[in-house]
């Protein structure tokens, strides 16, 4: 079999290449993948979550985590991200993150998160778009609720967030210059947010981050403006892609659609299911830190290791009928949000919460939902994304 799980334009066209995925996990679930570097693919379930954990291994730091290479000036700049650390230096930035993201402050927004479905549910009517008219702007909505900024500030954080992630895509495409200046554009409203919530301290997510912690720890200017920049690609990419893939997967499993119109409590158990269909990041990359074996492989130091989650999600030694989508699935061991260990997504309890409370409500107050036109991909390898969805609303 021709193996290649990075063609942008087959993820364009098809989405994740699960056949390759299939075959690869079967006969070389650590395989060796030309390119420019070359890299090992990990795509069993075990694997991912065995490298995911083991950061001592497979390093974050080194080459950062995204899949392109970028130029050692570049790197050292990215370093300062959380996405792109290692412990102990991450341990410190997260354990300051998470008091904005406990379980109790996350369930305290979901009567926020309800009135900002139904507020967009009103809004909507006839035909629409689904990507447009909901599945973006309930993350962004929940982002400026979570900053304390206006509503009307979606815009231009929608605008960012695609510059910086849809740099291959060519409705989106922007130069390396055009995406650092997008995040130079972050820095400087998360600098002015930082000012407000100094002068004006509230009862938000944004002026505990800046408080101290109980160990007289706090995060510094630049850390605070790098987690802003964070939570504006990750907490808006995820959710949007979940909920526009989990939507075109319904219509394409329409007695899944029918399942949860009859019973919309169905919705807790669906989004975990959509995450893992959908796995909206598609992959990592780590570092290998020393010469080690993996899946039976020769791995070298320094070597590029790439996690393929849209693979480990249809691992079949995990999930009973990986490539039947079931609402209903539970248990349901899907690592949609990261394999574990250190990195695991900080946002994954919100972007369910968002999820459910979305699906939910879909299903109760518009059962006849449609589609009516053809979905668009994004072309990325990076972001499981779809651009464009169109629906009648019924």
């Amino acid at each position: 079999m021709n193996i290649d799980l990075v063609d942008q334009d087959h993820y364009a066209t098809f989405g994740p290449p699960h056949e390759q995925m299939r075959w690869l996990r079967e006969h070389a679930p650590v395989y060796w993948h030309e390119g420019e570097p070359g890299f090992w693919a990990v795509t069993r379930h075990e694997d991912v979550v065995h490298v995911s954990r083991h950061s001592d291994l497979f390093s974050s730091a080194r080459r950062l985590a995204l899949f392109n290479e970028m130029p050692e000036e570049q790197r050292e700049l990215q370093r300062m991200m959380m996405l792109n650390q290692d412990p102990p230096e991450h341990t410190r930035r997260r354990s300051l993150v998470n008091r904005g993201f406990t379980p109790r402050t996350i369930r305290a927004l979901e009567q926020h998160i309800r009135d900002i479905c139904d507020d967009l549910l009103d809004q909507c009517s006839g035909d629409g778009d689904f990507v447009t008219d909901l599945a973006a702007p309930l993350p962004l909505y929940v982002i400026c609720e979570l900053l304390g900024a206006p509503v009307a500030d979606r815009d231009k954080i929608f605008a960012w967030s695609n510059r910086m992630i849809g740099a291959q895509d060519p409705d989106y495409a922007a130069s390396p210059e055009e995406g650092g200046a997008a995040a130079m554009e972050v820095y400087s409203y998360a600098s002015e947010l930082a000012a407000q919530r100094r002068a004006a301290p509230r009862d938000d997510i944004v002026t505990k981050l800046l408080q101290s912690d109980e160990n007289g720890e706090s995060l510094t200017e630049n850390e605070f403006e790098l987690f802003v920049l964070l939570l504006v690609v990750a907490g808006n990419e995820t959710t949007r892609n979940a909920a526009s893939g989990g939507m075109l997967t319904l219509f394409e499993h329409p007695d899944q659609w029918d399942r949860l119109v009859a019973d919309p409590s169905l919705a807790a158990t669906a989004a975990d299911e959509i995450v893992r269909w959908v796995s909206p990041v598609n992959l990592f990359r780590r570092t290998a830190t020393a010469d080690l074996t993996l899946g039976g492989q020769q791995v070298k130091a320094d070597d590029k290791v790439v996690v393929f989650y849209s693979s480990a999600n249809r691992d079949a030694s995990v999930f009973s009928d990986p490539e039947v989508f079931d609402i209903g699935r539970s248990p349901n061991p899907h690592i949609g949000f990261g394999g574990g260990g250190a990195h695991f997504c900080l946002g994954n309890h919100l972007a369910k919460l968002e999820l459910r409370v979305l699906f939910e409500q879909l299903a109760r107050r518009y059962p006849r939902l449609r589609q009516n036109g053809e979905a668009r991909r994004l072309r990325s390898n990076f972001i499981n994304g779809i651009k464009t969805l169109p629906v009648t609303l019924g």
